[in-house]
């Protein structure tokens, strides 16, 4: 649907100031470019591009390619404060609403777009450490170190595709892999950031200091609200020898979150380990290709056949654990010899690695599916926390009942809810839940989704769930802030 756009408010005396002072690369006015930097990825918002119309967005963008730009961008947004406000832009991935412009913003609005800033500034190959530009996305990120320096992060979240560095810093990003090479603040070393005030960064990259209060913290998931990330040092590592998938069928969730409360406790969780309910494991099988011979098709029927009556399992029971794991050959094999004596106690089936890899990719299918499916009137979403481990089987179903009930209410087709338990730690886990229903035919099909996740989001809190696990707060979620920040603090 084409949507009307207005026509951009603009502080003239800005404009021409960042004009004669050239701190940029380029600047723009146009349409489209303002539509695109005024949204982010949620489902309210990939519906509101489809079928609606965003009431305000931003005035103009502009790409500033170096820290001395942003300084500069800053600088004069800071003297006309009164007229305008900036938003940073790394990759347009939240899932948070964070980008959605107030449709009562009055003063002028600022994209700031860090894409130009892309670069890898420096590598230190004795301390292992590099220091990059903001706006680079994950995947190139990723593939530049490798290719040049043999090196990795080890940061792969859902989004690495188009997310980007100070998009992870904003938001506390967690990845796939996070066992084995820990959260975003794990490897952060040091950070630049323009505040109104001035830059703000470490004057040396040490290993850990003993300082006072860490403010390197304070910007970690500030989301943009305190200033702009303009560099970052990171721990790098080189890349792993062997890569090797694996995958394990259990009777059911609730023996999966024991094994993988047993690998979490005992300390030997491999690289990715996560925990795929009944309903995605038969979503995930339904998109397998169709087998080429019927020979093919043969063996996968005899394979269901040996799993469900050879060996028991029951098809709307069986949940799957999908496994990666990274390092030498005999580490990877020591590896697998304790993971799947582990899930063997539980009933676990090794399932093999093509499950495995399928399994691991289908975290970054289902992202392209959520927006397939407003073409079929099917609309869904993905919302995260974390919590004590036990609290994660009946935090499951209290959130899973609680959604069904509020649908009901809300004469809401009967909706898809999920689970997967995708990150975990000694005392508890991140638990990703799905969920989504049919919109045709509803009046305000907003409204409801937005009402029932909600509800969901209460449930989660009123069983002693986090906020948000990686997601962060946003506009999304920032009513529940005050219920698990402020009053604490008050």
């Amino acid at each position: 649907m084409k949507q009307k756009i207005h026509k951009p408010n603009i502080c003239e005396k800005f404009i021409e100031e960042l004009r004669q002072v050239k701190c940029y690369k380029y600047l723009t006015f146009d349409d489209e470019v303002r539509l695109m930097h005024s949204h982010g990825h949620c489902c309210q918002e990939i519906y509101q591009l489809r079928f609606g119309k965003f009431k305000r967005l931003v005035d103009v963008v502009i790409y500033p390619n170096s820290h001395e730009h942003v300084e500069k961008i800053v600088s004069l947004a800071t003297k006309y404060s009164n007229e305008l406000t900036l938003i940073p832009y790394g990759g347009g991935t939240n899932v948070t609403q964070a980008l959605l412009c107030p449709e009562n913003e009055t003063r002028m609005i600022v994209s700031v777009d860090l894409q130009e800033m892309n670069k890898i500034l420096n590598v230190d190959m004795t301390c292992h450490t590099a220091t990059i530009q903001s706006g680079a996305i994950g995947i190139d990120l990723q593939q530049e170190l490798k290719q040049k320096y043999n090196l990795t992060l080890g940061h792969e979240p859902d989004s690495i595709e188009f997310s980007s560095l100070g998009g992870w810093i904003a938001t506390r990003a967690s990845g796939m892999k996070k066992n084995e090479y820990g959260n975003i603040e794990d490897m952060l070393v040091n950070v630049k950031i323009v505040t109104p005030k001035g830059t703000w960064f470490l004057p040396c990259n040490v290993p850990r200091k003993s300082t006072g209060p860490d403010l390197m913290q304070l910007f970690m998931g500030s989301e943009g609200i305190l200033g702009i990330v303009t560099e970052v040092t990171l721990r790098v590592r080189k890349c792993p020898e062997c890569q090797v998938y694996g995958s394990v069928l259990v009777p059911d969730f609730e023996a999966g979150v024991a094994c993988l409360h047993e690998v979490s406790n005992r300390r030997v969780a491999p690289a990715s380990i996560r925990l795929i309910d009944n309903s995605q494991f038969q979503f995930g099988q339904s998109l397998k290709p169709k087998q080429e011979s019927k020979l093919e098709g043969l063996s996968d029927w005899f394979k269901g056949l040996y799993v469900t009556k050879g060996c028991g399992f029951d098809k709307e029971k069986m949940c799957v654990i999908t496994l990666l794991f990274e390092g030498s050959q005999s580490d990877i094999d020591r590896q697998q010899k304790i993971i799947y004596d582990i899930t063997a106690k539980y009933g676990g089936l090794v399932a093999g690695a093509e499950a495995g890899y399928r399994g691991y990719l289908l975290t970054y299918v289902i992202a392209y599916l959520r927006d397939y499916g407003f073409n079929y009137y099917f609309m869904s979403e993905s919302f995260e926390t974390s919590a004590p481990w036990s609290r994660v089987v009946p935090m499951i179903k209290k959130v899973e009942e609680r959604v069904k009930e509020s649908a009901k209410q809300r004469n809401v087709p009967t909706p898809w809810v999920s689970a997967r338990v995708t990150q975990v730690y000694e005392t508890g886990a991140c638990i990703y839940f799905y969920y989504g229903f049919i919109f045709r035919g509803l009046q305000d099909p907003i409204k409801a989704f937005s009402e029932i996740e909600a509800e969901a989001r209460d449930e989660i809190l009123l069983q002693g769930g986090s906020l948000s696990h990686h997601h962060g707060v946003g506009k999304l979620r920032k009513e529940w802030m005050s219920q698990v920040l402020l009053d604490a603090i008050n």
